[in-house]
């Protein structure tokens, strides 16, 4: 069994994880939308929904060719997956530097995005979270300043290729209000609200001057991720009914390839290698944090460079783990943040690049979004994807893919998991 040392109890707790710290005033990179660059245009076809929040624009632009079915003996892409929880811009920059990075590398990413993120403070008591005060929140509103650059932030990244998906709302992971205690009837409330928060954005601010989000939010979601990664079990059954296809809330997962849950495709967080030590960690900043500096995230500047390159390490083992063996998706999971002087944005920086220059060596690797990897699922043969199930962490295919997937003699798998 893979030790996961502190990393698991981080899984569990991520008490910080959904909240942004940034501040009003920031001179930060970007600091508010992309700058200078032209923003991206919806098609000629605009069709407002509702109030104009959101409107049709057409089919979301920028999207990879129809998935095709794995042929007898192909070898499986490498699928990465980069995703973001919370989803606000507050000043740093950070939306659209990873924004700008996406694009320049020719990937495709899931931006979880908080519905509060969309709904000024004024309007706090619109919010009322199960089992918590109305209005309540356990991370904070944005400024007004703040939810109109996230709004058009949001914009961008759906008009370059990008899924939104959802991380919910007020972010509660403990006490009696925590979401692990949530009935499926009290997350439907939750995700109800969520989606009201997109859809209504201009009714609760006024701001009728500003452009409509591209998209039919009741369309574009199809999955999320839960604060903390708790409370999935009471979740999925109200995932089903609302006939999303994936939920990206499960802690603790390994490097093999999913299945579904309660007829939802799961895609965890995945524990990957942690240099330097012998338990692994979860592949998500926080976690690396919770391992790095504890329970501070402003911990002395003389660690930064060792933590910034152990966290760097740890993405590229996990991605080079799954490529060169059972080639297993692989999914990290991130926020906004600027904790320990923004080590884990340049770590995930690093780790991208890395990647992405595998991609532009002729590797089949493929930087998507969680919608577009489950697309591809959705294409494949059951029988084609159980047998990759049958791959552990780090194990090859027996004789090689182009055995494997033809189900001939040599079709065992070998090598053993790598708990490294």
């Amino acid at each position: 069994m893979l030790g996961l040392g502190a990393g698991a109890a981080a899984a569990v707790s991520l008490a910080g994880c959904g909240g942004l710290t940034g501040s009003d005033g920031s001179d930060g990179a970007g600091g508010s939308g992309d700058g200078s660059k032209p923003e991206p245009k919806p098609s000629a076809t605009v069709r407002p929904i509702g109030d104009g929040s959101t409107s049709f624009t057409g089919k979301q632009p920028h999207q990879p060719a129809a998935p095709k079915p794995l042929e007898p003996g192909e070898t499986p892409p490498q699928f990465v997956v980069f995703s973001w929880d919370g989803a606000g811009e507050v000043g740093n920059g950070l939306f659209p530097r990873f924004l700008d990075l996406a694009k320049e590398h020719g990937a495709h990413m899931t931006f979880f995005l908080s519905g509060l993120y969309l709904l000024p403070e004024s309007k706090k008591r619109l919010y009322d979270p199960p089992n918590n005060p109305r209005g309540a929140s356990d991370i904070g509103y944005l400024t007004d300043d703040h939810v109109k650059d996230t709004l058009k932030n949001v914009r961008r990244a759906w008009l370059e290729g990008h899924e939104i998906g959802t991380h919910f709302n007020g972010h509660f992971c403990a006490g009696s209000g925590s979401v692990a205690n949530w009935t499926p009837k009290q997350w439907r409330s939750e995700i109800e609200q969520a989606k009201s928060f997109v859809k209504k954005w201009r009714t609760h601010s006024g701001w009728t001057e500003l452009e409509s989000l591209p998209f039919d939010y009741d369309k574009e979601l199809v999955g999320g991720r839960t604060p903390c990664l708790l409370g999935q079990d009471n979740l999925l059954p109200t995932a089903r009914e609302l006939g999303w296809r994936y939920d990206a809330s499960s802690p603790g997962g390994r490097q093999v390839w999913p299945a579904k849950k309660q007829g939802i495709w799961d895609l965890p967080l995945q524990q990957i290698p942690f240099p330097g030590r012998s338990f692994e960690v979860l592949s998500m900043d926080y976690n690396m944090l919770a391992n790095q500096s504890l329970n501070t995230t402003k911990a002395p500047a003389h660690n930064y460079p060792g933590w910034r390159e152990q966290a760097a390490g740890a993405y590229i083992s996990g991605f080079k783990r799954a490529y060169e063996s059972n080639r297993a998706p692989f999914f990290v999971g991130n926020h906004f943040e600027e904790w320990n002087g923004g080590i884990y944005m340049d770590a995930v920086e690093q780790a991208l690049k890395h990647i992405a220059r595998e991609k532009e060596k002729g590797g089949d690797v493929r930087l998507v979004s969680f919608r577009q990897f489950t697309d591809w699922l959705d294409v494949q043969k059951p029988e084609v994807l159980e047998r990759l199930r049958t791959l552990d962490v780090g194990q090859e295919p027996a004789g090689g893919w182009n055995d494997f997937l033809k189900g001939g003699a040599g079709s065992s798998a070998t090598g053993g998991p790598d708990a490294s």
